[in-house]
């Protein structure tokens, strides 16, 4: 029998860092902003990328710089501590099959309920050339991570260019997804919204749903990412409440791809606005006749310009 490729035995490559499927739909997510989603992943891949992410008691140190990728360079100082705090306190569901004990009664799904760091350890100066994070793995993720088989390749510049934590999600489920033989799948409504993170009871009408989870979504996912996306609505009549989701995805190539990577290097600054196609290319005004006058005449006095010859120019323009 084959053995199973581990997602730990992957390398990050152009492609992005093999994130494990279990920490992908992961659900109780819903407190964390989209920030928090990119500083998670930064974490994660530098604790995968370091080697160490099975080693007992292992503990990583980052620079805050890399962090502040996460967040536009304006607030990126005011806002890193809250989203450490976040992702401290949160606790996430996350589901995974184990071995019985004594492997007579063959695999059980299980889930394990933990939050998603065992501590943090932050320079006092924040922005010291040399402040660092240090932190831990839970305990109980070590298994799970340990035995997955299941990855998507997430890249750290496109989470950090996202500013809808609800895109974030979405993109690293099309990543979980990229490879599979088929390129459809129908999730029922709740299972969709616990996967991207839609906090419970908000957003229950479908056209908050749709304005608020779903446009700014696909319109990041669709701007930003190496993936294009269609989503349907699955409703028993047009007024009915949405009962599922269907996705449909494709990798981008040519034109679309090297669009949604110009972008990526773009400031965050207008960038909804600019997915969207609203922005306009402002025209600069012609200047008044007059001044397009005197700096001609200037010009030609610098030139060496007989004055004679500047009065008849002058004149002329006047008629």
């Amino acid at each position: 029998m084959a053995i199973m490729s581990r997602t730990v035995e992957q390398k990050t490559n152009n492609l992005g860092f093999p994130k494990p499927g279990e920490l992908i739909e992961m659900t109780g997510t819903h407190v964390l902003e989209a920030s928090d989603r990119a500083i998670l992943n930064l974490l994660y891949q530098h604790a995968h990328d370091s080697g160490k992410l099975l080693e007992e008691k292992a503990e990583w140190e980052i620079p805050l710089a890399t962090l502040r990728q996460a967040f536009s360079k304006h607030e990126s100082s005011d806002r890193l501590r809250d989203s450490l705090n976040r992702l401290m306190t949160v606790k996430v569901n996350v589901a995974y099959v184990a071995e019985s004990a004594d492997g007579l009664e063959g695999p059980e799904q299980r889930v394990v309920i933990t939050g998603l760091f065992d501590f943090f350890d932050v320079s006092a100066k924040e922005l010291a050339k040399r402040a660092t994070l240090r932190y831990g793995l839970p305990r109980k993720l070590a298994p799970i991570l340990e035995s997955s088989g299941r990855w998507g390749r997430i890249k750290a510049e496109i989470v950090c260019s996202m500013t809808s934590k609800y895109a974030i999600a979405l993109y690293e489920l099309l990543q979980l997804r990229a490879n599979m033989e088929r390129s459809v799948e129908t999730f029922p409504i709740n299972r969709f919204r616990e996967l991207l993170g839609v906090p419970p009871g908000t957003y229950a009408r479908g056209d908050n749903f749709q304005s608020k989870v779903l446009d700014p979504a696909v319109l990041e996912v669709n701007g930003l990412s190496d993936m294009s996306l269609q989503i349907e609505q699955e409703r028993i009549h047009s007024r009915a409440p949405i009962r599922a989701i269907t996705l449909a995805w494709w990798r981008k190539s040519g034109d679309e791809f090297r669009a949604a990577m110009q972008e990526r290097n773009r400031s965050k600054v207008g960038r909804m606005a600019r997915l969207r196609g609203q922005v306009e290319t402002a025209e600069v005004p012609s200047p008044p006749l007059q001044d397009k006058i005197a700096a001609t005449v200037d010009a030609m006095r610098m030139a060496g310009t007989p004055e004679a010859d500047i009065e008849a120019f002058t004149k002329g323009q006047a008629v």
